[in-house]
């Protein structure tokens, strides 16, 4: 008898961890690797929102805190999607989590049984359609294209929906290709929702506040106020605060959805980290000015690596809305052989040859569910940027 679960069966390990722990093992053994595999701010997190974890600290809050969040931080989560989404919750339809990630599976979990499709755009965020088949559901993709810039049509949205639907999983700005839907286009999606009173949406929105240029953010409760009933709205302090470490997320939702997560995650972990927890309440009470700041800097790095992949011979990349991640085409260097005399036949042989030739590590498209492409993460200096964009066009040129 097999000792562990058949769940096992059903995943797949996470790529952007692979890459990330390889990109390390290189730089341990000497190699001179510029990791760009990991989507995490190279920022640090402000001093006051620090400062605030230290205060907590002195005055003694290190207990255990209430499963669903420590008050202060439900209230402050209640006004933020108040102040910047215009959507009214009361702390009570508010949970916080260790990571946007377990609000994501602590939803699936709650709600899931045997049969349940969950509808995923491609491409997605790794850990998507591995949580819907840890909880007992069937991922069903509904594909994009570089020619709409990996945008989901409103058509694409409706030949994915069936009956056995249960959740429609949206990501904007979107993890892997920076994706952001306008006013209008999240409108066109949420016209097909509303055909379909059985779909709920759950909402990944931790890139809001990294968008770019005269762009308008927009959360699909917002769009269409008929969906609130069946929206979990998701975000978290991680990216726009660059707290990952922090392990802080968050969610709103109907009441009875946040107690049977509550319920769910005072079985597993019981509350996030409580200093971490009065961290993200400076974070989104304090001072929001250095937001725009940083993400001036991100937009800088964006048009650089764009500028620099349009150039590398059979690479082809959109410019992205939001997010930090650019998603290029490397579908001009299929069929060509790398320096070490390997045939590229699919993306993952192009990151891999792109790994051993040059030092550079990305992740290979068909890991988010559509390839050929690969994922650049762009948190990280303008330097390590431009010497990575010559790395590729240098790489690309000696393709035969």
């Amino acid at each position: 008898m097999a000792f562990l679960a058949d769940a096992l069966s059903r995943i797949k390990p996470s790529a952007t961890i692979a890459v990330s722990q390889k990109a390390r093992e290189l730089k341990a053994a000497g190699r001179d690797i510029i990791g760009l595999g990991a989507g995490e701010p190279d920022m640090d997190t402000p001093d006051n929102i620090k400062k605030a974890a230290v205060d907590a600290m002195m005055r003694g809050e290190t207990k255990y805190p209430p499963v669903s969040g420590i008050p202060q931080l439900r209230e402050a989560i209640a006004a933020k999607f108040k102040r910047e989404n215009g959507l009214d919750y009361k702390p009570s339809q508010t949970i916080v989590g260790t990571g946007g990630k377990q609000i994501l599976f602590n939803g699936l979990m709650a709600t899931l049984n045997t049969g349940d499709e969950v509808v995923i755009p491609t491409p997605y965020w790794v850990s998507y359609p591995e949580m819907v088949a840890l909880c007992g559901g069937t991922p069903v993709f509904a594909e994009t294209t570089l020619a709409t810039n990996f945008k989901l049509s409103p058509e694409a949205l409706e030949k994915a929906i069936t009956p056995k639907t249960k959740w429609f999983i949206f990501n904007s700005p979107s993890n892997p290709s920076g994706a952001a839907y306008s006013r209008d286009e999240l409108k066109a999606l949420t016209d097909v929702l509303l055909r379909h009173p059985h779909v709920w949406v759950m909402t990944d929105d931790m890139y809001e506040h990294l968008v770019y240029g005269d762009f308008a953010y927009y959360t699909p409760a917002q769009v269409e106020p008929k969906l609130y009933d069946r929206t979990l709205t998701i975000n978290g302090v991680s990216k726009a605060y660059s707290m990952t470490g922090w392990r802080i997320g968050y969610a709103a939702g109907p009441e009875a959805l946040i107690k049977a997560m509550d319920m769910i995650q005072g079985q597993q972990t019981s509350g996030a980290c409580t200093i971490a927890q009065w961290a993200a309440v400076e974070a989104l009470n304090g001072t929001q000015d250095f937001i725009p700041e940083r993400r001036k800097i991100f937009e800088g790095r964006r048009d650089l690596i764009v500028g620099m992949l349009n150039q590398a011979k059979g690479i082809q990349c959109p410019t992205p809305e939001g997010a930090f991640y650019v998603y290029p085409s490397c579908a001009g260097t299929i069929g060509k052989k790398a320096p070490s005399g390997k045939v590229i036949e699919t993306d993952e042989d192009f990151v891999s040859e792109l790994l051993q030739a040059e030092g550079v590590a990305v992740v290979h498209g068909s890991a988010f569910g559509l390839g050929p492409n690969f994922r650049i993460s762009y948190a990280t200096s303008t330097e390590a940027l431009e010497e990575a964009g010559r790395r590729i066009q240098r790489f690309c040129n000696t393709l035969v």
